[in-house]
């Protein structure tokens, strides 16, 4: 929202279905069992339509800035876009293939301490690039990428295990009952459609 994403004076990014917090706190509770020092915290939850549009062509500018790209300049230009595409669903108002946070379904997370304050996991949420991917650091012989794998795959188990099915190139985003969720599980259909305000749950 400090970007100036136009939630409007009624809508805020911390909202879910009800059903995707019931699930949250699941996570929370299988986490406590597992570290009782740890958290999950939210970073980022539900998106409208028009969020979703804004932030995909932020990105887009931003990825631009960082690599010196003009925008609408040709081959550059169209890496960056497909670049942006693989971290950012595309803002679609066909019912049929909604955006997963603007269900109210899909959630960016990360671990914190007692105290709030967020875990380094190897890279920053919303990051665009291979080190956002979940595996990224498997494998790894120093001492701190395994430690960033391992609270990377601590996160996905407790998510995993409540139900949520996870981006295949990010390691923050879980959903439960969007069309990702759906694919990953391979269950037969969405269970959420685009979400209005009224429909979630802060």
């Amino acid at each position: 929202m400090a970007l100036g994403a136009p939630y409007g004076p009624s809508g805020q990014p911390f909202q879910l279905r009800q059903g995707v917090v019931r699930r949250l706190l699941e996570a929370q509770q299988r986490l406590l069992n597992h570290d009782p020092s740890l958290r999950l915290s939210i970073f980022d939850a539900w998106r409208p339509i028009a969020v979703q549009a804004f932030m995909v062509e932020h990105s887009i500018a931003e990825l631009c800035r960082e690599r010196g790209v003009e925008r609408r300049s040709g081959d550059a230009f169209d890496r960056v876009v497909a670049d942006v595409g693989r971290f950012w669903a595309a803002p679609s108002r066909d019912p049929a293939t909604p955006p997963p946070h603007s269900t109210g379904a899909a959630v960016d997370l990360t671990l914190s301490n007692g105290a709030g304050i967020p875990l380094a996991m190897g890279g920053e949420i919303d990051a665009i690039g291979a080190l956002s991917e979940p595996q990224h650091y498997a494998g790894r012989e120093d001492p701190e990428a395994r430690c960033w794998h391992q609270r990377r795959q601590l996160l996905a188990d407790v998510m995993d295990a409540s139900g949520f099915a996870q981006h295949p190139n990010e390691w923050w985003h879980y959903s439960f009952g969007d069309q990702l969720w759906a694919w990953r599980k391979g269950a037969a259909a969405a269970i959420y459609a685009e979400a209005v305000n009224s429909a979630l749950t802060s």
